[in-house]
Order: C-alpha cells, then sequence, then structure tokens
C-alpha cells in the first residue's frame, strides 16, 4: 500500500453562490473579506475545510459564520483545480450552489458585511463583474468570477423549461408571477403565450383566484407534482 504522505496534498476550500430573486432582480449574495487575502474585497462566501471535515458541514459552517445563513441544502457545481488559482498556494475549491427566498435570508451578516448583489441582466465582456459589485469593486476575487457564472448559468438551465424548481413563489402562484421569476432569472423578456404553453403542462390548475390585484382576479397554478 502507498503511503499517503508521498503525495502532496493540496488544501480544500468551499465557496457558495447563494442566488435568490430579490425586488425582480437575479441577486447573489455577497460578503466583505476580513482575512490577510483581498482583505475588504467583495466575494462569495467561502472557507477552507477542516480536518476530517464534510464538505456539506463544511458549506453549512461557511454560511453560518459568514453570512448568518443556515437551512439551505446547497448542491455541488464544479471542483475549481487551477493550481494558481490562490495566491496562498496549492488550494482546490469544491464550488456549490444553493436558491433560497430572498424573504429567507438575514438582513445582515455577523457584521453587517454581508449583502445582496445584482446580477447583470447583460453579458459582461472584457474585465467586467457579472455583478454589479459594491464600492466601485471591478470583480470579484480569485475565481469567484468564474463560479458566479458558473451558478448563474446553472440556474439559469434548470429554469428554461420547468416552472420554478426551486419553489421561489412558493405554493400558489399566478402565470404573470410565474413569468416574472423566471424573467428575473433568464435575464431578459419571455414572450407571453410562448411562456404561457411550455409551462402549463407542468402546472395544476387551482380553483382559487389571486384576489390582491387590480382588476379581474387571476387564477392560480401551482406545479404539478411527480407521479
Amino acid at each position: 500500500m502507498a503511503d499517503l504522505t508521498a503525495f502532496p496534498r493540496p488544501s480544500v476550500a468551499v465557496d457558495v453562490a447563494v442566488l435568490t430573486v430579490a425586488d425582480g432582480r437575479l441577486s447573489v449574495v455577497i460578503c466583505r473579506r476580513t482575512g490577510r487575502t483581498a482583505t475588504g474585497q467583495w466575494a462569495l462566501p467561502g472557507s477552507f475545510v477542516r480536518e476530517r471535515e464534510r464538505l456539506d458541514d463544511a458549506v453549512a459552517r461557511t454560511l453560518w459564520d459568514k453570512c448568518r445563513i443556515r437551512g439551505l441544502a446547497p448542491t455541488q457545481l464544479a471542483v475549481m483545480d487551477d493550481p494558481e488559482r490562490d495566491d496562498r498556494g496549492w488550494v482546490l475549491s469544491v464550488a456549490h450552489l444553493d436558491v433560497v427566498r430572498a424573504s429567507a435570508l438575514p438582513d445582515r451578516g455577523p457584521d453587517g458585511d454581508v449583502r445582496l448583489a445584482r446580477v447583470r441582466p447583460e453579458p459582461v465582456e472584457g474585465w467586467g463583474s457579472v455583478i454589479e459589485l459594491p464600492d466601485g469593486q471591478a470583480r470579484l476575487p480569485f475565481d469567484h468570477e468564474d463560479i458566479a457564472r458558473l451558478a448563474i448559468a446553472e440556474l439559469r438551465a434548470r429554469y428554461a423549461d420547468r416552472p420554478d424548481p426551486a419553489g421561489l413563489l412558493g405554493d400558489r402562484f399566478t402565470i404573470l408571477q410565474l413569468r416574472r421569476l423566471h424573467e428575473a432569472i433568464a435575464g431578459t423578456t419571455l414572450q407571453k403565450d410562448t411562456f404561457r404553453r411550455a409551462m402549463l403542462p407542468h402546472l395544476e390548475r387551482l380553483p382559487e383566484v389571486d384576489r390582491g390585484v387590480v382588476g379581474r382576479p387571476a387564477r392560480l397554478f401551482r406545479r404539478r407534482r411527480a407521479a
């Protein structure tokens, strides 16, 4: 049996893109870094994995320590393995994605240095960030820009042909509410009739109507349960 100490051992980290829709815009949770690297910059929440710690536990700890977010179920997105990704040394990062209702997020982190940053609706060329960062910051540090782009692309793929798979609207919604959510995630306007035809096979029509709207009450729907 080979001696494991004979092989090089990189450090392992987790970085998490938490996405939501707030005020009609796709947004991502960012926090201000306080360590010795990229100090003061806005970044995705991340942390090194501790000795004999599971990745899921590392993600949960990171989200609570950095953002006071708990109770989520992030999924693995990609392994970021560029040997030059971190100036501190050889660090592999297991990137994660989660999607959560904006109402479930805390107003601020432990030190107030946590924000929701809007995703830009148009593709960004060159060195600009895909996220509208505060304080004039140009880009996220490390390869967090790549992680954010992967997370946004994955979320948009999930929402391309299924109604609100992450349940951001809750159990009951109108077609208009559903389309506006999908438009926020897609970053573009969706044709009404085409969207309705694509979504109706995956929806269950409810007897209730939404009376909290101006004009004629709109029919409520919910996602059709899998057989």
